[in-house]
């Protein structure tokens, strides 16, 4: 008998599951998709280009408010939740909600997905968003460079443009980003990997863009996005902690199932953390990752000029998905306001306009700064009239990529960038030697 199936997700996750586990299985019909997390990616369809033999006309993607709607309408048998950072409580009331019309509820397992590579696959993952796993890719790049290899990264997917011109990605210019239309979500995950001379690839098919890539690579970093665990079948999987949210490790899917599988384990931003929540970290890691090796790491703060915010009313601008997702309530930015002295940080909400607006709607916890979101045209003009708007002395963006290059600010701007710092030993780079036996 064909079970029918509804696959929530959120344009990542959700694809890579459908092409690996259900395009062409018979056993399955997936019915839909429904899409959360991410703005105006529903209402479109998986297309038939990508969907296989068994589906000549796509699949519908679906708000994931009309989840319970499509299960008693189509009969649904089976649904299989998709998608990452979200808390182990918010997983089961969706699954309440999925059983109680019906149907069962399934979370594939993190290794039933994973593709294996006839290259080295170093893996680097968090157990939430915001932890730092961008600075700590550059960082594993760097070493494996270093060693004397040719590094490829491939990022966890972001695909909300069209789908059919997304299936295999590669970036290695500015140009690049231009010809595929980046959005900045993805400009911030690709610009910083291209400018230390870093091939990225990314997309869709994961099959085909793992073949893509060995035949350029001597080792692959996979730089994984949220706190999904990895598509691929890691040599070395490193995870990224953040004891500015101590205990998260053991509250949110999937980053717990990151840490139990963890090769080596990063405390992240010991420079600026309570020593209490580093050591709650810290003994999480021994208790249920036992044989994992323990790295502390720094955010360090790099910017030109930091006097330059020493009496200044300063419009903070974070990392988006940080604030959004990750629900951290500030960044990199206010942590250099505070130490370099600003007057004022300027509480950016009565200014907003828009999807920007909407945002605050959305995460009430995010008020005395701005995520840089721009999933979008519409997103990036109005995150560019918010900026605008704000009565401020300096704008101080905390943003992976250089966003005035993107949006027209009207007053002066000053970047602050991070990068990641070995705290004391052991140092990342023995680990990973460790580890690899290179």
């Amino acid at each position: 008998m064909i079970e029918k199936v509804i696959i929530m997700g959120a344009a990542g996750r959700d694809f890579h599951n459908f092409n690996v586990y259900f395009r062409d299985n018979s056993r399955y019909k997936v019915i839909a998709f429904t899409a959360t997390q991410i703005p105006d990616i529903e209402g479109r369809l998986y297309p038939r280009e990508l969907s296989g033999e068994l589906y000549p006309e796509g699949i519908p993607i679906y708000p994931e408010e009309r989840l319970r709607e499509l299960i008693r309408e189509h009969k649904v048998d089976l649904v299989a939740f998709s998608y990452s950072d979200v808390p182990h409580i918010e997983v089961m009331h969706k699954a309440s909600s999925v059983m109680a019309e019906g149907a069962d509820f399934i979370l594939i397992g993190a290794t039933y997905t994973m593709l294996r590579s006839e290259k080295p696959i170093v893996a680097v993952c968090a157990v939430r968003t915001g932890c730092g796993k961008s600075q700590t890719t550059r960082k594993v790049c760097k070493i494996m460079t270093e060693m004397g290899k040719k590094v490829v990264a491939i990022r966890h997917p972001m695909p909300y443009g069209d789908l059919t011109k997304q299936v295999v990605q590669r970036f290695s210019s500015y140009q690049d980003f231009e010809k595929n239309d980046c959005t900045i979500e993805e400009r911030e995950e690709y610009e910083p990997l291209v400018d230390q001379g870093i091939v990225v690839y990314a997309g869709i098919d994961y099959g085909q863009i793992l073949k893509a890539a060995e035949k350029e690579a001597d080792v692959i970093v996979w730089d994984g996005g949220n706190n999904d665990t990895p598509f691929y079948y890691p040599d070395v999987h490193v995870v990224v902690f953040d004891p500015h949210r101590a205990g998260h490790e053991l509250l949110y899917y999937p980053g717990e199932t990151n840490m139990v599988m963890a090769d080596i384990a990063i405390i992240n931003k010991v420079d600026s953390a309570d020593p209490a929540g580093v050591e709650q970290v810290r003994k999480n890691i021994e208790k249920h990752a036992p044989e994992a090796d323990i790295v502390l790491a720094e955010s360090a703060l790099l910017l030109e000029n930091p006097e330059q915010i020493r009496g200044k009313r300063v419009l903070v601008v974070e990392d988006g998905p940080t604030l959004t997702h990750g629900e951290m309530a500030y960044g990199a930015g206010t942590i250099a306001a505070r130490t370099f002295e600003a007057a004022h940080i300027v509480e950016p909400g009565s200014y907003a306009v828009g999807t920007i607006k909407e945002t605050y709607e959305n995460y009430p916890h995010v008020s005395s700064v701005l995520p840089a979101m721009g999933y979008g045209k519409k997103q990036i003009q109005d995150l560019e009239q918010t900026i605008n708007n704000a009565d401020c002395d300096l704008v101080l963006f905390a943003t992976p990529i250089d966003l005035p290059k993107l949006v027209s600010i009207n007053k002066p701007t000053l970047r602050v960038r991070y990068e990641y710092k070995d705290h004391s030993g052991p140092l990342l780079k023995d680990a990973l030697a460790r580890r690899l036996k290179f």
